[in-house]
């Protein structure tokens, strides 16, 4: 949402709302609809040349599988212990074959792998940069597309381990079966129960995967804010508060990963069932198998098919597939969502308020800015942080750079040096969550109404026009010009009342911080204390006010003051500066005696709006002792304006 300083001057009013909302909506891909595993099917079936090829490949590996325990077996019963020992080399030489070709088809297999990977990574980089390109954000763009890569490798790992385990336990079954039945019904059975406690073991530690990696990012995001921010904490006296949402996280985490481990050890216990235990089973059998007519030789070869091909490609399913199936099944929800449509705009846009640790609405770390590369800086080294729903009142001598202050927060100005962040993130991907009411306000020609919701998506309902009016102090300058559908001309307004519109539209916006620089000072005391006190008491998430003051009373009603003073600057509350500020304690003194006076103002005189005061452009008071100067009908109750609360 564009703040209230860079609206355009044209005459008409136009919509703020972004333009997914007023384009048509796209129609849902039909490759990208219905659950992921749905997806992940209908992906797959569409590539079946890649899957058949991938198959006969891996039926290499299959042959290899098979003939290192059967041309072991043979090598010793018909070959070394009937004394042939070239027949037993023969044997050998031919499983050394089966290992070569076995190679070859593994070469071949990593050929068909990339054929099936590189098509799902294209058209996640195709998702990911239409989700870019429409929501503008290159930090997101970025990370997701580090996450494409994350998922090309772990699918790619996956497949592999996936067409691994399947051809190797069908070769190594096959090669028991040919050697004695016998031995297949040793091995089999604990072998198929180690699986199926795995698989069902799949889905609860996904769930638990992708909470322990939420929680872990979690973490990562909450310590990112409260790292840089250690000595704004310890400034505020926050230790303890932070030490609390930051344990919470700590502790969330240490949850989810004791009930991952949980799981994980019926991870283990199923490799120790599906792999181990048929090793302890052909040697605890091993004789009544030799006496069922089992050979030496096929017992030989029964175990070398268990450790050296069941068990490695088990031991590879249980934790490829464990973990990063998991990892997978995460990344992949958060690339490919059920349906292209894009969200409706949300009324009113969420605010980014993370769980359990709560950032700052305004950060400003080590701010220096300069006007110019050869310039004296204006800031210097400024460090800050403002928490949500505080109510800051900024003041300091003419030029000390507090309008700079708000155009750095507001992201119309940007630091030579440090940081700038609003709700934990940088202040330039936070358009929609700030305004900014300079002290000369804008009104453009057009109905009253769309001055007022210049910065709504929307139209206003008319209660809430009336509700805003009448909360900021506008309702008798509506009524005086004829209501919410009545014409405004810019130039029939003072600047006071050209500053009540302006104040309305920022408080009807949904922003949450608000900056008002001197954006009251052409308001008499009472409509300014009305105005600020509806912003401060604005219902918003996370709502903040900061406020450039000219008069002491704006800075008594803020919860903090922020006193600026070339390089050096104070915040406190105003009892607090006042005994430790001298330069408060000047300015406190000079604001007493004598009223702000407007910019360029050589005669003392400034246009003045009350908060009931009718809409005649020519409305003056003196400065100078209270009511000492007033033009007669000027105020509606004949009062003195112009004094210092």
């Amino acid at each position: 949402m564009p703040n209230e300083a860079t609206r355009p001057t044209g005459t008409h009013a136009h919509s703020d709302a972004p333009a997914e909302s007023t384009r048509a909506t796209p129609p849902a891909d039909p490759h990208h609809t219905g659950s992921l595993p749905h997806r992940g099917l209908r992906f797959l079936l569409a590539r079946r040349p890649v899957l058949i090829r991938l198959a006969a490949w891996s039926g290499l590996e299959t042959g290899q599988t098979f003939l290192v325990g059967y041309g072991l077996a043979r090598a010793l019963d018909a070959g070394f212990l009937a004394g042939r020992s070239a027949v037993g080399l023969g044997w050998l030489g031919l499983a050394g074959i089966g290992v070569v070709v076995g190679a070859f088809g593994t070469g071949r297999v990593y050929r068909g792998v990339a054929d099936l990977v590189e098509p799902l990574r294209d058209r996640l980089v195709e998702r990911v940069v239409v989700r870019g390109v429409r929501e503008g954000n290159g930090g997101a763009l970025s990370g997701l597309t580090q996450q494409v890569e994350l998922a090309r490798d772990t699918f790619a790992g996956l497949v592999m381990v996936s067409r691994s385990f399947l051809f190797t336990a069908v070769g190594a079954l096959a090669g028991l079966c040919s050697l004695d039945p016998l031995l297949l019904l040793v091995v089999a059975p604990p072998l198929l129960a180690g699986v199926s406690l795995f698989a069902a073991t799949l889905r609860p530690l996904a769930r638990r995967q992708e909470t322990f990696l939420l929680a872990d990012e979690a973490l990562a995001d909450g310590l990112g804010t409260v790292c840089p921010g250690l000595r704004d904490i310890t400034a505020a006296g926050a230790e303890e508060q932070v030490a609390a949402d930051t344990a919470r996280l700590v502790d969330t985490e240490f949850r989810a990963a004791r009930s991952l481990a949980r799981w994980g050890v019926l991870r283990v216990a199923a490799l120790a069932i599906g792999g181990q235990l048929p090793i302890v089973l052909l040697l605890a059998t091993a004789p009544w198998l030799l006496g069922h007519g089992v050979t030496p030789g096929g017992l030989v070869g029964a175990l070398a098919y268990v450790t050296q091909s069941l068990l490695p490609a088990l031991q590879n399913l249980v934790h490829g597939l464990g973990t990063s199936g998991s990892r997978l099944t995460v990344v992949l929800r958060r690339l490919t969502p059920a349906s292209v449509t894009p969200p409706p705009m949300p009324t009113p846009p969420e605010t980014p308020v993370p769980h359990l640790i709560t950032p700052p609405a305004l950060t400003l770390t080590s701010v220096t800015f300069a006007y110019g590369t050869g310039g004296d800086p204006v800031l210097r080294d400024l460090t800050l942080a403002l928490p949500q729903g505080a109510h800051l009142a900024v003041v300091g001598p003419s030029g000390i750079g507090k309008s700079t202050l708000t155009a750095l927060a507001a992201g119309l100005l940007r630091p030579g040096r440090g940081t700038i962040r609003m709700y934990g993130r940088p202040v330039s991907e936070t358009h929609a969550q700030r305004v900014l009411i300079p002290q000369e306000a804008y009104v453009f020609s057009g109905t009253l109404a769309e001055n007022l919701g210049h910065l709504r998506p929307d139209p206003v309902p008319e209660s809430e026009l009336l509700a805003a009016a009448e909360a900021v102090g506008l309702t008798a300058l509506l009524k005086s010009l004829g209501g919410p559908g009545a014409p405004v001309d810019p130039s029939a307004l003072s600047a006071g009342e050209r500053q009540l519109i302006a104040l309305t539209r920022a408080y009807l916006s949904y922003a949450p911080l608000a900056l008002l620089d001197e954006a009251t000072c052409h308001l008499d005391p009472e409509a300014e204390e009305r105005a600020e006190r509806a912003f401060a008491a604005r219902e918003r998430p996370g709502g903040a006010l900061v406020v450039v003051a000219h008069r002491i009373s704006s800075a008594r009603r803020a919860g903090r003051v922020l006193v600026m003073d070339g390089r050096e600057t104070a915040l406190g509350t105003h009892d607090d500066l006042l005994r430790r500020s001298p330069l408060y304690r000047d300015l406190v003194g000079s604001w007493s005696s004598e009223p702000a006076l407007a910019l360029g103002d050589t005669d003392r005189v400034d246009a003045v709006a009350g908060s009931g005061l009718a809409g005649d452009g020519r409305h003056v008071v003196a400065h100078g002792p209270v009511g000492q100067v007033q033009v007669p009908g000027d105020l509606r109750d004949g009062g003195p304006l112009g004094g210092q609360g």
